[in-house]
């Protein structure tokens, strides 16, 4: 395998690593209660995905 000539600097590791940044999430709108919540997951605080319930409440008898 190819090996480095020199050893990389502090600076230019700084400058490649310059680009890694945390993105903020990206937030929509609940269609059911409106509510903030993440792309392609369940409401957290009505519990429904795509305008349907993610679970189904069965009561046991």
């Amino acid at each position: 395998m190819a090996q480095p000539k020199k050893k990389t600097s502090h600076q230019k590791q700084h400058q490649r690593r310059a680009h890694w940044k945390a993105l903020a999430t990206n937030l929509t709108r609940c269609l059911q209660c409106g509510a903030k919540a993440r792309p392609h997951t369940m409401c957290s605080e009505c519990g429904y995905y795509r305008g349907r319930p993610a679970f189904r409440s069965e009561q046991i008898v």
